[in-house]
């Protein structure tokens, strides 16, 4: 079982963060430079913003399921480092074909499509290895410090990230993110971790799916947290498409004033996720997701009005505050619940399954948002979103999620599949 297994020390864990902390800096420049070259530099419709913001996403539909079945199987931390190093390579090529002069569109969505299907087998393994690497009583701290950690670089990578678009130009700036994934991958190839499969003997690939499957969406508390999610998802994959739209084009914000809104989304994520562990331990985790996603249709509204508001500028920034109150608050304990909650037979299916809704869901969102804002303009788009995060947060509201404990599955529990 599992609890035979003992417990790496705790520099593994701090070697972990630090890896996920390098990256997490990298992908905040990315955050910024990203919607200036395609926005500014290439002079995408709003339906190519769309499909570039889904291209990324797309591989979680194709591969997603098939990726949590062998991230069950394999070892996790080979599966994390050449993740890594793929999408190192993949981003790293968007410089080399601008500075070849050759960079187009379609290119780009190519070479995201890339990253997308590295990212399919990285992001399964890093959420399933993370219960190896700590005691199970220790989760929400940890999740909470990865979170605190993502967090900050939110909070100074698009302030960084703007400068160095401004200064050297938003291709170049992407080769800071590469350059993170290379650093990723090379301290996470130097984690020492049991990882000893033990149990069953895999089946079918298919069999192996359907357990995931029922495990994702029929489990009492976790299929409703499933079932909200992957609406947030299609409200949030739409939301970060129309607001490039509306603020680098509609408000005329320059790459640093663009790199200063997600720096005040950073800062509210820090406050949050560091208030994360004391709310999820007075009100539970349930609750806590719950109020967290009551505060989305809030902050979208004030987006749709900002650029009719007085104080428009003021108006979208105090949105994307409570944003990043909402997300700092409720990510730590989300991935707390499927962790204790999930045996860790199952963990690589059931984060790589839901990961491939959230991102296929996210997908369909930006394109549908692209040609949605280029249709009937950015401001009625904003108040669909607006009632999509609601329907999230009511699904959550009106389910067992509610009165959801801390606590860990026992035995039989993680022998008997849900429903």
């Amino acid at each position: 079982m599992n609890a035979a297994r003992e417990t790496p020390p705790p520099a593994v864990f701090v070697r972990y963060w630090a890896a996920a902390a390098i990256s997490s800096f990298g992908t905040a420049v990315t955050t910024v430079a990203m919607p200036v070259l395609v926005v500014q530099l290439l002079g995408a419709s709003a339906f190519e913003v769309g499909m570039v913001n889904a291209a990324q996403f797309i591989p979680y539909a194709l591969l997603g399921v098939i990726a949590g079945v062998y991230t069950d199987r394999w070892r996790r931390r080979p599966i994390l480092v050449w993740a890594s190093v793929g999408r190192a390579l993949s981003l790293g090529a968007i410089p080399v074909l601008w500075l070849c002069g050759i960079l187009e569109v379609w290119m780009l969505v190519a070479a995201l499509l890339l990253f997308g299907s590295f990212s399919v087998f990285g992001f399964a393994a890093a959420q399933s290895l993370l219960p190896r690497l700590v005691a199970r009583g220790d989760l929400l701290r940890a999740n909470v410090r990865l979170d605190q950690t993502d967090a900050a670089a939110q909070t100074m990578g698009p302030s960084i990230g703007g400068g160095l678009v401004g200064l050297l130009g938003a291709p170049i700036a992407l080769i800071v993110d590469a350059v993170s994934y290379l650093v990723d991958a090379a301290l996470n190839a130097t984690l020492r971790v049991d990882e000893e499969r033990q149990g069953e003997r895999p089946r079918g690939v298919g069999a192996e799916i359907r357990e995931g499957l029922a495990w994702t969406y029929r489990h009492p508390t976790l299929g409703p947290l499933t079932l909200s999610t992957h609406v947030w998802f299609i409200a949030n994959g739409a939301a970060m498409t129309v607001l490039s739209l509306l603020a680098l084009r509609e408000l005329g914000f320059s790459p640093f004033t663009f790199g200063l809104l997600l720096t005040v989304f950073g800062v509210a994520s820090l406050i949050g996720a560091s208030c994360a562990a004391v709310i999820t331990t007075r009100v539970g985790a349930g609750r806590a997701i719950i109020g967290a996603r009551a505060m989305y249709p809030v902050a979208w509204l004030l987006v749709a009005v900002a650029p009719a508001a007085p104080g428009g500028t003021v108006a979208l920034f105090v949105a994307l505050m409570l944003q990043g109150l909402a997300m700092g608050t409720e990510n730590s304990p989300e991935q707390m619940l499927w962790q204790t909650l999930t045996p860790d037979r199952l963990l690589g299916r059931t984060n790589a399954t839901r990961r491939a809704g959230n991102r296929t869901l996210a997908a369909c969102g930006a394109l549908v948002a692209g040609g949605a804002a280029g249709l009937v303009g950015e401001r009625p788009a904003l108040v669909g979103i607006a009632v999509i995060f609601a329907v999230a947060a009511a699904i959550a509201a009106f389910s067992p999620l509610r009165v959801s404990e801390n606590r860990s599955p026992g035995p039989e529990e993680e022998r008997r599949p849900p429903g």
